[in-house]
């Protein structure tokens, strides 16, 4: 018998094109990243890699960049690819309707397009002890709503035994960017012109230098080196970053409670929103058309539901779209 014709070889697998995603997070932000990146790359096939966030770098074609990095990204548009671009020549639904405006704030364009996914967004908020209010005889589930009522708890903290009653991570942002706003009198123009020198910013200011000279208020630096002390235990109330409830779990003697940022109550026009802010995912420039198809594959990764729910659960970010808000409200 004539041996059989062989049949064709099977083709050869063909290798997922290797794309980069660079950041400047600290250990324990990259080994968080490197989980969802695993993720990613065991669930779609891609070849996505982490790599460090060096200044003056080529962008890679992923870039995380928090909220006070991305002065770098607007000193060099050109360096950068609007997302929504990107999204649509790849193919990929985009649906920008899902997104609140607060969370579009800082990535959108003069049209009201994407230009970056603001990927783990937060603002800031009024952590307490809820053991050290109990100490003070103050009630556990009343947390100020006011600046003004939270210094006659502040008093009542320090009689306790409190050192530190109160102290803040990221003062500037919290004290002039998100007190101007809730305000309502930002602290900068839509040109970008500084108006932080308003009357209710330097009542505000005055209020805290007061609580300082009082050791009310307790400054440890400029970015989080204040959310250490609270975490021992050290200080009864932050105002910080809302993130940072994941960090707060497994804090020593502390049963964590939660409020919105206080507010000053003579300011006209009563308490508006907080800003929302924090990490954004940019596309660099200069890459091929194939990585960029991989790149907004994981855009829509990260969209996805279960992303979504795990980036608030896991990350403590906000929930970007409908179907992470319904799930996270219960």
């Amino acid at each position: 018998k004539p041996a059989k014709p062989a049949g064709k070889p099977a083709p050869a697998p063909v290798a997922a094109a290797e794309f980069e995603l660079a950041h400047n997070l600290g250990p324990a932000g990259e080994e968080r990243l490197q989980a969802i990146v695993d993720r990613f790359n065991k669930e779609s096939g891609a070849a996505l890699k982490l790599v460090r966030l060096e200044k003056g770098d080529k962008p890679a074609a992923l870039n995380l960049m928090r909220r006070y990095d991305t002065t770098e990204v607007l000193s060099q548009p050109k360096a950068f690819l609007p997302l929504h671009e990107v999204m649509a020549k790849a193919g990929e639904p985009f649906k920008l309707g899902e997104l609140s405006g607060d969370l579009k704030a800082g990535v959108v364009d003069g049209k009201g397009k994407l230009v970056a996914l603001p990927v783990l967004y937060s603002t800031p908020v009024l952590f307490y002890n809820k053991n050290a209010f109990r100490k003070a005889k103050l009630d556990p589930e009343q947390p100020p709503k006011t600046w003004f009522e939270m210094q006659g708890m502040l008093d009542k903290l320090q009689d306790a035994g409190f050192a530190c009653p109160y102290t803040s991570s990221w003062p500037v942002w919290v004290h002039i960017d998100n007190v101007s706003a809730v305000s309502g009198a930002p602290a900068a123009t839509d040109k970008g012109v500084l108006t932080f020198n308003g009357l209710p910013q330097v009542k505000h200011i005055a209020m805290m230098a007061t609580w300082t000279k009082a050791n009310y208020f307790k400054l440890f630096g400029r970015r989080n080196e204040a959310s250490e002390r609270f975490h021992e235990g050290e200080c009864a109330m932050i105002t910080t970053d809302s993130r940072e409830h994941v960090d707060f779990r497994d804090a020593k003697g502390v049963e964590l409670g939660v409020a919105p940022l206080p507010y000053h109550d003579d300011v006209y026009g009563g308490r508006q929103s907080s800003l929302a802010d924090g990490a954004s995912l940019w596309i660099g420039a200069g890459h091929s058309a194939v990585q960029y198809k991989q790149a907004a594959k994981f855009v829509s990764f990260m969209l996805s539901p279960e992303m979504q729910i795990e980036m608030v659960r896991v990350y403590g970010g906000l929930p970007l779209t409908s179907a992470a808000r319904a799930a996270v409200r219960s």
